[in-house]
């Protein structure tokens, strides 16, 4: 069982956190992030410190315990990677292996060639920063780390690794089991 919700979420100096009408918003100097909680749940700020509680009044059930102890962990988790992305930020970091697959940007736009008859064109969604250090390289930054996650799988789905020659778009750092080719 998970013991995450148990100890309290520190609140760094200069963020912000509110929790009215079932609404969590945190508010940093990056950006501002909101979330919705569930009912069974209450958010008890003090001072600086944070803790994800049961709802008393709609949470009387005794069959309610473990699932509400699981939902506490979980919402404690995304709580704490909200107060991380408007400190700090998300990076996730992508690598395009193949010869004459390359990306680059156009204004928000980043445009991939990737072997196929015509460019990827790919817009950002808000609240993510696509950058390109070199033709081979793309990283993708945010504050929601959901969203920064969700944006470059979408971003490795243009052309995932193959199998048998490595070639494709893969996260920095993923390996790659490489399968043998046919004998003859």
């Amino acid at each position: 069982m998970s013991r995450i919700a148990d100890k309290p979420t520190v609140i760094p100096q200069g963020v912000e956190v509110k929790f009215e009408n079932g609404i969590l918003t945190v508010k940093g100097k990056k950006e501002e992030l909101s979330m919705e909680v569930i009912s069974e749940l209450a958010v008890e700020i003090k001072e600086n410190e944070l803790l994800v509680v049961a709802n008393k009044v709609l949470s009387n059930r005794k069959s309610n315990e473990k699932r509400l102890t699981a939902l506490r962990g979980t919402f404690t988790s995304h709580i704490r990677n909200m107060i991380d992305g408007v400190t700090k930020g998300f990076t996730k970091e992508l690598e395009i292996v193949g010869i004459g697959y390359r990306a680059s940007l156009q204004g928000s736009k980043l445009i991939m060639n990737l072997g196929y008859s015509h460019p990827i064109e790919f817009d950002a969604p808000k609240g993510i920063t696509i950058e390109v250090p070199a033709p081979n390289k793309v990283n993708v930054k945010g504050s929601d780390k959901y969203l920064v996650g969700e944006t470059a799988a979408k971003i490795r789905k243009f052309r995932q690794p193959n199998v048998y020659s490595g070639k494709g778009v893969r996260y920095l750092g993923e390996v790659i089991n490489l399968k043998e080719g046919k004998k003859v």
